[in-house]
């Protein structure tokens, strides 16, 4: 398993139980995760490992991820329509959306280094 992978697992991980917390138990295991998931997770890693850019770069690089696909806002996550609550400005969403990315960059500095 790559570097990238590694880290992306561990950051969807963190990020699963980060959800389960808030009540969301609708994100699956890394390895039950369709590849547009684990590709986004992979994607954001590469952000971060490349630079020191902020929680809001990467909501910017996850949204810009998400329009190449199709993607648009909703008010419910629905993968089979491509609709995303999140798909606004980084400042627009609510503490806890923004904590994920806040979250998931921590993860990657504190892992870059180790693996």
């Amino acid at each position: 398993m790559s570097k990238i992978d590694t880290i992306a697992r561990v950051c969807h991980e963190v990020n699963r139980a980060y959800c389960a917390a808030l009540g969301d138990t609708s994100q699956p295991l890394w390895d039950d995760a369709p590849e547009w998931q684990r590709e986004s997770a992979r994607l954001g890693v590469v952000l971060h490992c490349g630079g020191e850019f902020g929680p809001e770069a990467s909501h910017a690089r996850w949204m810009q991820h998400k329009l190449a696909e199709g993607w648009t806002y909703g008010p419910v996550k629905d993968p089979e329509k491509k609709e995303h609550p999140c798909m606004v400005p980084f400042a627009d969403l609510p503490r806890e959306q923004q904590a994920k990315d806040f979250i998931f960059r921590a993860v990657v500095h504190a892992m870059r280094g180790v693996v």
